[in-house]
């Protein structure tokens, strides 16, 4: 199987297959993200987390599929292009954090969908490499976008430009990996994120989520008012009185789902 959806308690876990091609993009692996993000509006699901079965979480798009692309006219391939572009718009607009457990490295659209997420946990040496500039390509699924919020700017220029590999450890300290472990921890380190963010407040960790994606966007007076209107809204809801109840009463809040 190239890609399957997995449900574990409150989360969900979006297994890449297709490990004799490293991981490579398949239709499968797209609507297997696209139901996991969907079937998040479920309000037992606290979390998504995005892996690998193989040793690599994924290397993009396949270069024969894209030479077939130049029999297409441009609004053809706009469309192709646009089936990614939407997977990653329904990672961002997930109702709850979705978590990239990479394994290996992320290539191309790989690195777009990993970048995309909320929260990445990485094996220690690997890879995020935009090589697209080596085949003439520039780089698409929004990964500009997530690098130009992420790293500065030369660095995504020698990535971009340059097609030079960015090891996780690098990322990790210019604060666009959470975390970098062995092999073996990486799957158990998404997991223990996957358990932290499940004793917090779904509402509010999702109307989080969207202030956030919301203020690289726009000016901070916009922001200002994003942020009174989620604040009035949330200090109106049951989440925010049991939180503020047990901070009081100095206990352990109980969110429930």
């Amino acid at each position: 199987m190239t890609a399957y959806v997995e449900k574990s308690g409150d989360r969900l876990i979006v297994w890449n297959g297709n490990a004799d091609k490293r991981g490579a993009i398949t239709p499968l692996f797209y609507t297997s993200i696209a139901a996991a993000t969907k079937a998040a509006q479920d309000p037992k699901i606290r979390s998504v987390i995005i892996s690998s079965q193989g040793d690599f979480f994924c290397a993009g798009g396949d270069l024969n599929a894209l030479r077939e692309r130049r029999n297409l006219s441009e609004i053809e391939r706009q469309g192709k292009i646009e089936i990614l572009h939407d997977l990653i718009r329904g990672i961002r607009a997930c109702p709850v954090p979705v978590i990239a457990a990479v394994k290996g490295g992320a290539a191309g659209a790989g690195a777009s969908i990993a970048l995309a997420c909320d929260f990445i946990v990485a094996e220690a040496g690997c890879k995020f490499t935009a090589a697209y500039v080596k085949a003439g390509l520039v780089p698409d699924g929004g990964l500009t976008a997530s690098l130009a919020r992420m790293i500065p700017r030369p660095l995504a220029m020698e990535m971009c430009v340059l097609a030079r590999p960015v090891t996780a450890e690098r990322m990790e300290a210019l604060g666009a990996v959470n975390l970098t472990t062995s092999r073996e921890q990486v799957m158990p380190e998404a997991h223990a994120l996957a358990d932290a963010i499940a004793t917090g407040p779904r509402i509010a960790q999702g109307r989080i989520r969207a202030m956030v994606a919301q203020a690289y966007d726009q000016s901070e007076a916009a922001q200002l008012d994003v942020e009174r209107d989620a604040m009035a809204q949330a200090a109106g809801g049951d989440e925010a009185g049991e939180g503020i109840a047990a901070f009081l009463e100095k206990r352990k809040p109980e969110f429930g789902t």
